[in-house]
């Protein structure tokens, strides 16, 4: 086995407990490896850069981020590496459907998150990742970003279970829609585009670092995890992962309410 150069990590459901929390034992062992062994520890999300510059903080790592599942990749100094928007055209039909099924819809692009109105479902997450939304017309917004050619990393749609299998089957049955689509739990729906995905991403940091696939770690615990763990060297699945996540991993690790993250990296990084 090849000696470990690179750890990626998912956050939610990964890194993060269930309270939304990285716990002492995790964040103990990950200052052990990117702090003493100088191993780079990559947070791979699908959140907005607020919301990871604040966990390296409180990890004491100073690494380059892949945000919006690999839509945008800045480097430790806050350049940005990569970039990918969606589509005017396919935001306008994706906000069609969110609208015919009255569920709601939020817009990322590079460190802002906008949102048409604070609802339930905006309050919820800005709650999660204490992140405030710019709240302004969206027609508004996608006339700016349409005259400008710009559109946003990532869409979010929240809402019923049911609506979101919906919105999801209306939106992939759309011809020539340029989305990466997956729910990443059964309330939201995220789309990114298509040419992107974490593993892309990952590709980039390789070069930086001149790190071999076969040097790499990944954790991760849902369905847009599927392709790092797919690609890396080891990839780990959580225990909290849904089967069909855990199919693809060389292991299968503690969950992430028990120190799932940590026990992999004793296993394969530090023993």
């Amino acid at each position: 086995m090849n000696k470990i150069k690179m750890i990626c990590l998912d956050i939610d459901g990964t890194l993060l407990n269930s309270q939304h929390k990285i716990s002492q034992k995790t964040n103990d062992i990950i200052r052990i490896v990117a702090n003493e062994k100088k191993i780079p520890v990559i947070l791979v999300s699908a959140r907005m850069p607020k919301g990871i510059l604040f966990l390296q903080e409180e990890l004491n790592i100073k690494q380059p981020i892949i945000c919006y599942s690999g839509a945008l990749v800045i480097d430790d100094k806050a350049n940005i590496l990569s970039s990918s928007g969606i589509s005017i055209l396919n935001v306008i039909k994706a906000y069609g459907f969110a609208k015919e099924l009255n569920v709601h819809m939020s817009l990322y692009k590079d460190d802002e998150w906008y949102i048409e109105k604070l609802d339930e479902w905006a309050k919820q997450e800005s709650e999660i990742t204490n992140i405030t939304p710019i709240i302004m017309n969206f027609i508004d917004l996608f006339n700016t970003w349409k005259h400008k050619n710009l559109g946003p990393n990532k869409i979010l749609c929240m809402g019923k279970p049911n609506d979101m299998i919906l919105l999801n089957k209306k939106i992939k049955g759309c011809p020539q829609s340029e989305l990466n689509v997956y729910p990443s739990k059964p309330t939201y729906l995220e789309m990114m585009p298509s040419n992107v995905s974490k593993t892309s991403a990952i590709e980039i940091l390789m070069q930086k670092y001149n790190i071999q696939r076969s040097e790499i770690i990944a954790m991760g615990d849902n369905y847009n995890d599927i392709d790092m763990i797919k690609f890396a060297g080891i990839g780990v699945a959580m225990e909290n992962a849904p089967d069909k996540v855990k199919q693809y991993a060389d292991y299968v690790t503690l969950s992430n309410d028990n120190d799932g993250v940590a026990e992999a990296i004793k296993k394969f990084v530090i023993s």
